[in-house]
């Protein structure tokens, strides 16, 4: 078994510890992970969850946490497979991303800039062609969390398969972590994955 201390550690450095951990495993094995906050347990399982890795984890304490993944003879399966017969050419609704970095829309009148922002997502759920991830981080973590004007469309999106990612670390420095109402908590180690990823970014 790989151990990896990260104890101290900030976003996203215990998900690029684990990654480079297994990139130098040889064949199926164990990681084990110790990190001292709920936000790296909840980034480190969803990575291993995409991965297709079994995880478990534990508190062991008080700020510190145990996540163990084990690591099949296929993690370094891609991750989206083509079925036999299907076209090979990409789905472009797979690669749109929209990156959201503010609670408002434009510069100059604040109160305007979150009219415009409501508008915008709103709009964005009239759409044919959907993204396939919103990815919101800074002061666009405050659009899916509890009271939000944004909320109900964020879910909307959701339920119709557009993945909505928040940044954790964002939500923590708001105060926001247990107030997020729709999607998941994210790393910044997955929002420049998605990014770089995207063949078309959207922002606002």
């Amino acid at each position: 078994m790989i151990k990896i201390n990260a104890m101290g550690d900030t976003c996203p450095i215990p998900v690029v510890k684990t990654k480079n951990a297994i990139k130098d495993m040889e064949g199926a094995g164990q990681v084990e992970i110790l990190v001292d906050n709920e936000i790296a347990v909840q980034n480190l399982t969803k990575m291993a969850v995409q991965k297709n890795y079994g995880v478990i984890s534990e508190k062991l304490e008080e700020q510190k946490y145990r996540v163990v993944m084990t690591i099949g003879d296929a993690e370094d399966s891609e991750e989206i497979e083509t079925p036999q017969g299907e076209s090979c050419l990409p789905d472009a609704r797979k690669n749109m991303v929209v990156v959201i970095s503010s609670d408002t829309m434009g510069n100059g009148d604040d109160e305007l800039g979150r009219i415009l922002m409501k508008g915008f997502i709103f709009a964005l759920t009239q759409q044919d062609e959907l993204p396939s991830t919103v990815l919101l981080y800074n002061g666009g973590a405050k659009l899916s969390c509890e009271d939000a004007p944004t909320l109900e469309d964020l879910k909307s999106l959701e339920a119709q398969g557009v993945e909505i990612m928040t940044c954790g670390t964002c939500l923590n420095h708001y105060g926001l972590t247990e107030k997020l109402q729709v999607g998941s908590v994210t790393n910044m180690y997955a929002i420049v994955e998605k990014m770089t990823q995207a063949s078309l970014l959207i922002r606002p």
